[in-house]
């Protein structure tokens, strides 16, 4: 799919949010890491940018003004850094491996009596959150 940078940080914020937080998760997918990663840091990154912008210009003096906004703004984009890099992780393909395994999932869910309608084509990292988020929700692992 193509899509533009607010389109991608939107999509890395749904694929963000999608994600069951269960460290069982952690031993089978290393994609368990990047998410808790990147909610960490969209939840504290701006306030860290913000406390080092006031304790240089408190410590400093007006003369070091553009270091400590160049720092404040870096530090101020890194959680659209993080949603973007996980808008095109979402975005891309499941490796053949995963994918295989993620439709026997699919298959599996279907039986339980669940009625999912997830892509079995060519399953998508997002589609893989979404298959965990339906499990985590009913079997409640």
């Amino acid at each position: 799919m193509k899509l533009n940078v607010v389109q991608l940080i939107k999509f890395g914020r749904k694929y963000q949010k999608l994600w069951p937080e269960r460290a069982e998760l952690a031993n089978y997918f290393a994609e368990y890491r990047t998410i808790q990663t990147s909610r960490l840091v969209c939840r504290h990154m701006p306030a860290v940018a913000l406390v080092t912008l006031i304790f240089q210009l408190y410590l400093g003096s007006y003369e070091i003004l553009a270091q400590a906004l160049t720092v404040f703004l870096l530090m101020l984009s890194m959680p659209v850094q993080a949603l973007v890099m996980l808008g095109l992780q979402a975005d891309k393909f499941l490796p053949p491996g995963l994918a295989t395994w993620y439709k026997e999932g699919v298959a599996k869910f279907n039986q339980q009596g669940g009625s999912i309608k997830l892509s079995t084509q060519k399953p998508r990292y997002f589609d893989l959150a979404q298959l965990l988020n339906l499990s985590a929700q009913q079997s409640k692992f």
